[in-house]
């Protein structure tokens, strides 16, 4: 494999900063609000990692999905998961074409840059399995051949966190292969409205003799605001963000608490660890910034490192979240934990020495 960083590299921030924002600004014109959601599904794409969406149905997941697959001119697909899918369903098969007497091969939905697995855990395991194994090796085996899948590869995977009923729960280890996962909440009022205000002016569509009612989805331009070119460049400006050795010792010491609470059973994986930072650097990025700062792991802790983390049976009859217990250790390194949602923090970063202070507000 050919390294696409040519050495001596020197990323174009600006320009990457300018194709982040319009994409951005193009899922806005669609989805309204979700930014936090957006930020996170392009942190996945741009650092190759896969990402899980736990919310009810009705929040936007599909169409996000959607309107960054358009905005980016990527190649989507959506399987819904159910109990009778088979392996064979997402990777494909061998057919056996009866005018040649010959096999061919019949690819599945996964050869794809954007896959959206819905209600992923309505599915058996085995076909969790095989995802789940082509979300890590980036290749499948059909019959005796393996094929490698298109790139880049992401795999945005649902689940409904309230419906439980005809489900598969994903165990530790497989929840473990994403690097994200975000809980969705419901639009704030105001974003609600807006959202109403926009579904009130679509119309109707003529088709053959009839029409069609107009969705959200027929909103969504198929115009891409950037390229191929414009992806690779990004992903290659990735690592080139700086880490200093400050933030690296607040990963470990994160990590390294999530294994020794008292409340918790299983806790990060080395995995947490490169998630978190991998994370840190996109969304600096995203965020302007060539450089990671404290900010980034308050704000990535929650979904890089929250669904690796396993209570005790104690913990869990006490009614304690791990929501809760992640709040207990980020406080105790010295900040107000998730207060990056509220804007509560400045943050004053070097390239060598990273302090987290305070606004006073």
């Amino acid at each position: 494999m050919t390294d696409v960083t040519p050495p001596g590299f020197a990323p174009d921030f600006d320009r990457n900063r300018r194709f982040i924002q319009a994409v951005r600004e193009r899922i806005a014109t669609v989805v309204v609000g979700q930014e936090v959601v957006v930020e996170r599904l392009l942190i996945s794409l741009f650092t190759g990692g896969h990402i899980l969406l736990q919310g009810v149905p009705g929040v936007a997941k599909t169409l996000l999905a959607s309107a960054l697959s358009r905005a980016l001119d990527l190649d989507f697909a959506r399987v819904q998961f159910t109990i009778d899918l088979l392996p064979s369903d997402i990777v494909g098969s061998e057919i056996l074409d009866q005018r040649s007497n010959e096999f061919r091969t019949n690819r599945g939905p996964i050869f794809t840059h954007l896959l959206l697995a819905d209600e992923i855990n309505r599915a058996a395991p085995k076909v969790q399995s095989a995802l789940l194994e082509a979300m890590q090796e980036r290749k499948v085996t059909i019959a005796n051949t393996t094929y490698s899948l298109p790139a880049p590869f992401l795999v945005i995977a649902t689940q409904n966190p309230v419906e439980q009923s005809g489900t598969f729960e994903l165990p530790e280890a497989q929840l473990d292969r994403f690097m994200l996962l975000h809980r969705l909440d419901y639009p704030t009022p105001d974003e609600e409205r807006e959202l109403l205000r926009r579904n009130t002016r679509l119309g109707v569509t003529k088709q053959d003799k009839g029409a069609v009612v107009q969705t959200e989805f027929d909103v969504v331009t198929d115009e891409p605001v950037g390229s191929a070119e414009d992806i690779v460049s990004v992903m290659q400006a990735v690592p080139q963000v700086h880490v200093s050795e400050t933030f690296l010792e607040h990963t470990v010491e994160l990590v390294t608490r999530t294994r020794t609470h008292p409340a918790l059973e299983l806790g990060g994986s080395p995995r947490a660890g490169i998630a978190l930072i991998k994370a840190s650097r996109a969304r600096a990025l995203i965020h302007g910034r060539d450089y990671v700062a404290p900010e980034d792991i308050f704000a990535l802790a929650e979904d890089a490192v929250l669904h690796r983390l396993r209570l005790r049976y104690e913990a869990l009859a006490e009614g304690i979240t791990g929501k809760e217990v992640l709040e207990d250790m980020l406080g105790a390194m010295g900040a107000t934990p998730f207060s990056h949602r509220a804007g509560a923090e400045e943050v004053a970063v070097s390239h060598d020495t990273v302090s987290l202070s305070s606004n006073g507000s």
